[in-house]
């Protein structure tokens, strides 16, 4: 048997692979693709700004039918029995334990977290990224079994916008009670709104397409600004303080990918509050910003890349429990075929989609 992958040449083109399925490996899993997201990430690639990955397999965000099982794996991460047939979603990095990071408790941050997914698909076991119809999941990649009731629309996005998000509120210590400001209301900025919410915070989503701001209240938002009516960082941050009470937001989250939202983001904040950056992940791209704002404000400004690995759990657990409270099976709005997704890419770029979905296997 065969599978396809889509294989980025260099930034902006793509051309298609076929490779023999390979066997799974002892701790290892082979899943058949049903959905990959277009996520941020994917984005900074495919416009050539990420530092390193400037060719080969993308999509990391997925839910896959496990296909083929490697010797010794009979449950997921969290314990569950698994077998082929399956849902499952997997951590889209490695956390090897072993190194500085990882020795320190940041399995987020470990050193080999990319082995695989920056190897040319050439190289066995071929199937490094999601954009194809099958995946490879590593012995040292966490995955986790799908519950039931949580719908593959759903499942697709856990294991990146979900997850990231989750892992960030927390770092964040966001309470009962707190004000939060979330910068984006795409993917990352819907689902954060909904955990903001769960957590019972008041959500403020700024963004400057009307449909996403829509499409934030469904998802728990209580107040949006409108980044076209409020067309400066000082009318936004007056917005921001009239909202909340003329002391500014306890936690803000940073979600565009845009830098200039960072210099912005701490003018919302009250002071000793807390700013989470996850968008923000394409060194080089520059923008002003004031220091001295920040320190005579003492925010504490937290930066996070990925995420603890069990938070994919959590993550899958929360789909569970509020499947029914939120719309997160609409959330991706555009379905493309694998050989569709060049156009995907496109369309996300430009922001006429806010969550493109590729269906690998009709």
């Amino acid at each position: 048997m065969t599978g396809k992958v889509a294989v980025m040449t260099e930034p902006g083109k793509l051309v298609f692979a076929q490779y023999d399925l390979p066997e799974a490996e002892p701790g290892a899993v082979l899943v058949k693709v049903i959905r990959t997201n277009v996520c941020g990430s994917e984005l900074h690639i495919w416009q050539g700004h990420h530092p390193t990955k400037k060719s080969g397999v993308m999509g990391h965000e997925m839910v896959g039918q496990i296909e083929r099982l490697g010797v010794g794996v009979e449950t997921d991460f969290a314990g569950s029995p698994v077998q082929v047939g399956d849902r499952i979603a997997a951590a889209y990095f490695l956390t090897c334990r072993k190194c500085t990071p990882c020795q320190q408790g940041q399995f987020h941050l470990c050193e080999n977290a990319y082995r695989f997914w920056t190897k040319d698909p050439e190289e066995a076991p071929h199937f490094h990224g999601s954009f194809a119809t099958h995946y490879y999941i590593h012995p040292d990649q966490y995955f986790y079994k799908v519950p039931d009731n949580v719908p593959d629309s759903a499942a697709a996005s856990a294991n990146c916008a979900l997850s990231q998000v989750y892992f960030g509120i927390e770092k964040a210590h966001l309470r009962y009670g707190e004000t939060i400001v979330i910068q984006g209301a795409g993917g990352l900025g819907l689902n954060a709104a909904a955990v903001a919410k769960e957590f019972g915070a008041t959500v403020i989503v700024i963004d400057a397409v009307p449909g996403r701001l829509e499409k934030a209240k469904q998802f728990g938002a209580d107040h949006l600004i409108n980044m076209k009516e409020y067309d400066t960082t000082e009318k936004r941050a007056k917005a921001v303080y009239q909202l909340t009470g003329g002391k500014g937001a306890d936690v803000g989250m940073e979600l565009t990918g845009v830098p200039a939202a960072f210099n912005e983001g701490i003018q919302l904040i009250r002071p000793g509050g807390r700013y989470v950056s996850i968008g923000n992940i394409s060194p080089g791209q520059m923008t002003p910003f004031d220091p001295g704002l920040m320190t005579r404000k003492s925010i504490e400004i937290i930066p996070v890349v990925r995420y603890d690995p069990w938070y994919l759990n959590k993550a899958l657990q929360f789909l569970s429990r509020t499947i029914d409270k939120y719309p997160f099976g609409e959330m991706l709005d555009a379905d493309f075929t694998l050989e569709e997704i060049g156009l995907a890419l496109d369309k996300s770029a430009s922001r006429e989609i806010t969550r493109a979905s590729i269906i690998a296997n009709p």
